[in-house]
């Protein structure tokens, strides 16, 4: 397996590059879908919120693997050239942000409402009472929700593959293919994203700590 690890390290370090930056893109992407779709389902006309009720129910309600299949090989039936990675950073954010959604609407819901109209008394419009009041408040409660979000970003990045975005599993596909190391190759990948995990594991435990101190 050593011998394995070495041939295929530099392929695996670029490799390990993609599924971090599409991870990471993804999830910033993943967050403004789920403000969005959260602000809207609260706040947003009924039109609106039914529709954004509906997004929900639909991203939520089918397979991650169906989704990027239908954006990347579906789009071009209708005339919209996506090219694979895009087309992976659209699907991942807006599966996430269905997801994410759900936790900033519950964290917005558990401000108490005195305080939209403490903010509302003293002139603060809509937005700002939003940014400065109830987000601040929200992001404390759903810190551990989002981490575990993001873990579960870089890891559902591994569907990339099927669309052939050259990150972790792709290359294990390859490099066993190749060399016909199937258990060695997807053995070491595992051991990737279980150590890439448990780092970003330990970053929010510490980031969560962080918090709680910083709003005692």
């Amino acid at each position: 397996m050593l011998e394995t690890l070495r041939n295929a390290a530099p392929f695996l370090l670029q490799a390990l590059w993609t599924t971090l930056w599409l991870g990471v893109v993804s999830f910033a992407l993943s967050l403004a879908v789920g403000l969005l779709v959260a602000v809207v389902r609260l706040y947003g006309p009924p039109i609106l919120r039914l529709l954004a009720a509906a997004f929900v129910s639909v991203v939520r309600g089918t397979p991650l693997l169906t989704q990027i299949l239908l954006v990347y090989y579906g789009l071009p039936q209708l005339g919209v050239t996506i090219e694979a990675i895009p087309a992976v950073i659209l699907t991942l954010a807006l599966h996430a942000g269905a997801y994410t959604s759900e936790d900033i609407r519950g964290g917005m819901q558990s401000v108490d409402r005195g305080q939209w109209e403490a903010g509302y008394t003293v002139g603060m419009s809509f937005a700002q009472v939003l940014r400065r009041i109830i987000l601040p408040q929200a992001v404390q409660v759903i810190t551990p929700s989002l981490g575990n979000r993001f873990i579960t970003m870089i890891k559902d990045t591994s569907l990339a593959s099927v669309v052939t975005v050259v990150e972790l599993t792709r290359v294990a596909e390859q490099v066993g293919s190749a060399t016909f190391r199937y258990i060695e190759m997807f053995v070491i990948v595992a051991i990737i994203y279980w150590g890439a995990n448990s780092l970003l594991s330990v970053g929010q435990a510490r980031l969560e700590r962080h918090l709680r101190r910083a709003y005692q």
